[in-house]
């Protein structure tokens, strides 16, 4: 009896099968080099915003608006809401926490008002993550988990305020501590340097920012207001255009071939993910860059929410090193006391959140599931937490 011959491969189902087995290399070289320019663009996208709301924040009218918050701070909610409003306009944790420094150095407010500041910057500056989430809004899969992925940093942020405020108004218990070590460690202020040269993403970006002021209010002759606002809108429209490109070349090259080694490398424990988010930070002075590069690696579904956010904890304290560096330029002790302040409360908030980590997590993906079906909730919430909270906040204190 004959055995039944096997069908004839066509060459079109040879040439499937071969590249379904395996791309070609110089196409997965190609999708690489994609996937690092849309990294650097949309490094460049968040840097160039920043720079732009700093130009319309540096116009005179601005500048007395910004300053004026201050007058308020003396009631720890309205410092916390200055803290909030000022960081979400400027988008800039490190602006503000630097700003307070030279006001606390300048005696024009004290120590125990610039904690809740300091507080509200770190509400603030979680704003760019929750924008940058936003571009995945019309695919619910990527937008859930990267929706997730971003205000896991508010939740964090958020918790950590709820629980620590009480006790520094009653107690001091961050303002203390932190004037203790300030004036211990005060007259060390010679050491430091121009924080400015530690920015590595900064001098890397610094010439497309001096381009495009030169192009605006250079050559087109826009206002500083105008000129940054239309730097700012640029901007947006370059991040989400990153960040979708990005997603779509992680999910078709890192997901297959780096998952393993972000797994293996950065992300292998919950103490390496902490360290990574440190170092990372103080390298590029700017939590909002290294917190949102985790956003598409989230939504792409390679890495989880309970992997990104000890890293999450490590960008927050990073982050404090730009105020620190500043103080100690001006070797004044209460400038060194606020930077430390802030310092304490982002390691006090992680000696809580750390091990209690199910509750921010918990509440990040709970927010996240609910705005995948209604998503007009994402926009609610950003104008409400970052914005009109704070104002309502700052008017409810000025009437009292």
């Amino acid at each position: 009896m004959d055995r039944p011959e096997k069908p004839q491969s066509t060459p079109s189902a040879e040439l499937a099968e071969v590249t379904a087995r395996q791309r070609p290399p110089e196409h997965v070289w190609l999708r690489a080099i994609l996937a690092v320019a849309a990294l650097l663009a949309f490094v460049a996208a968040l840097k160039i915003m920043g720079h732009g709301l700093k130009t319309i924040a540096t116009v005179p009218e601005s500048e007395a608006f910004l300053t004026s918050l201050f007058d308020y701070v003396c009631h720890p909610v309205a410092g916390l809401a200055v803290g909030v409003l000022m960081t979400s306009l400027v988008q800039s944790s490190s602006f503000t926490t630097s700003f307070t420094v030279g006001l606390v150095a300048a005696g024009q407010i004290s120590l125990i008002h610039a904690v809740p500041i300091v507080m509200g910057a770190n509400i603030g500056t979680s704003v760019t993550n929750t924008i940058a989430s936003l571009a995945y809004v019309r695919r619910p899969l990527n937008f859930r988990r990267s929706l997730s992925a971003a205000t896991v940093h508010d939740f964090f942020n958020l918790c950590a305020v709820t629980l620590l405020m009480p006790f520094e108004v009653a107690f001091g218990a961050i303002s203390r501590p932190a004037q203790a070590v300030a004036n211990a460690i005060s007259h060390w202020g010679y050491f430091a340097h121009d924080p400015k040269k530690f920015n590595l993403v900064k001098m890397i970006v610094k010439p497309i920012n001096e381009a495009l002021d030169w192009l605006l209010m250079g050559v087109l002759g826009l206002s500083p207001t105008v000129a940054g606002a239309v730097q700012a809108a640029v901007a947006v429209a370059i991040l989400f255009a990153a960040l979708l490109l990005l997603v779509n070349l992680l999910q078709g090259l890192v997901k297959n071939r780096l998952s393993g080694l972000f797994e293996r490398t950065f992300f292998r424990n919950q103490g390496v993910g902490l360290l990574v988010g440190v170092l990372l930070t103080v390298c590029v002075q700017s939590s909002s860059v290294t917190t949102s590069l985790m956003v598409p690696l989230v939504g792409a579904g390679i890495l989880r929410l309970r992997q990104v956010y000890p890293y999450t904890l490590g960008a927050n304290i990073g982050t404090t090193m730009t105020a620190m560096i500043a103080a100690l330029a001006t070797a004044n002790a209460a400038a060194v006391g606020c930077a430390v302040a802030h310092l304490l409360f982002n390691l006090m908030g992680t000696a809580v959140f750390w091990p209690l980590q199910w509750i921010p997590i918990s509440l990040a993906k709970g927010y996240a599931k609910l705005a995948t079906r209604r998503r007009l909730i994402a926009l609610a919430y950003i104008l409400v937490l970052f914005f009109a909270l704070p104002i309502i906040a700052l008017i409810a204190v000025g009437t009292m």
